[in-house]
């Protein structure tokens, strides 16, 4: 399937938009905390984002004919073991005010799964190479933490999808920087989380500036939040990450703005997020029937209207689908 580079990507603004708040401060140290609105929390067009440990989650009821579809083994002990990354910022996984709550559209999202399967949810934070790690060892059943499915992952893990992958590149306010392909970050100093896909995007595009007789990409690591000192003093000119919580980040400060968005999946593939699970521990027809049950139902909807998400939805969940390409040799 081939996709035109910004084919399937709306308008940072949009999001911006929906995520908007005003205002900032906090005396705790957690995500929302940085983020928190003095103000009380209400987006210009009436959204109202909360940051409490109070989350009124959505919910649904319990399907039998898709719970199922669970292994005994997880039927029995009657909880779904979720790992996700804290090292993001909102709206995808982070700490709600209290700095201790998990909150964002990812737990939402395993909530409205733990529901339909008839499963209590536990949340189990860590940081994002200890994702795989733990499903590895099979001491978590599925990881929801914005995952791309990508080929290589394929061959560990079985995906159901559950959001579109969309990237983002964020820079000071009036830099004048505009981003839609590899020439445009040459010789930029442009910060990454490591072993993401925006990394794996950053070094081959690099590598065709280099090809193509440009300067290469000056890549800098940061894991969560660290990025921010970074851009604001200057040592780097962009960070790329998810577009969902760049533009949450760059709505909050007003000293930034998102200069461009990417597929997820690269030029060439449909970039898709995914609730991922080891290889053949046959979960994945539940996780997949789960998500197709929420969309079907309107709650799915209402999860990702709450985060300001609605451009990054799909309509039917997919398990294994083409994902991002390997690296070339």
């Amino acid at each position: 399937m081939s996709l035109p580079r910004r084919a399937l990507v709306t308008a940072a603004g949009a999001l911006a938009a929906a995520l908007a708040l005003a205002g900032c401060g906090s005396t705790a140290t957690g995500a929302a905390a940085d983020l928190a609105p003095a103000g009380g929390g209400t987006a210009p067009d009436g959204t109202v984002v909360n940051l409490s440990p109070n989350q009124n989650r959505v919910t649904t009821p319990k399907v039998d004919a898709i719970a199922a579809l669970v292994p005994e083994e997880i039927r029995k002990k009657g909880t779904l073991t979720v790992v996700d990354s804290i090292g993001t910022t909102p709206p995808l996984d982070f700490y709600a005010n209290d700095d201790r709550t998990v909150i964002g559209v990812e737990p939402d999202l395993a909530s409205l799964i733990g529901n339909v399967l008839g499963l209590r949810v536990e949340f189990n934070p860590v940081s994002w190479e200890n994702i795989f790690v733990g499903l590895d060892s099979g001491k978590y059943d599925v990881g929801l933490s914005n995952i791309t499915v990508t080929e290589e992952r394929k061959e560990k893990y079985d995906f159901a999808t559950y959001r579109l992958d969309v990237l983002g590149f964020e820079a000071k306010k009036g830099s004048g920087l505009k981003v839609t392909g590899a020439r445009d970050l040459a010789g930029k100093t442009v910060g990454v989380a490591t072993g993401t896909n925006q990394e794996k995007l950053l070094v081959s595009w690099s590598e065709e500036n280099v090809r193509n007789g440009l300067k290469p990409i000056d890549i800098k690591y940061f894991q969560g939040t660290e990025y921010y000192l970074a851009l604001s003093s200057g040592r780097i000119e962009v960070y790329s990450g998810p577009n969902p919580s760049l533009a949450f980040h760059a709505v909050q400060t007003g000293q930034t703005e998102v200069v461009g968005t990417y597929s997820g999946g690269g030029a060439d593939v449909i970039g898709k997020i995914a609730a991922t699970t080891r290889k053949d521990n046959g979960l994945v027809r539940a996780l997949n029937g789960a998500i197709d049950e929420v969309i079907r139902n309107g709650s799915y909807g209402q999860v990702l209207k709450r985060w300001g998400l609605d451009t990054e939805a799909v309509a039917a969940s997919e398990i294994n689908p083409p994902g991002l390409p390997r690296p070339k040799p």
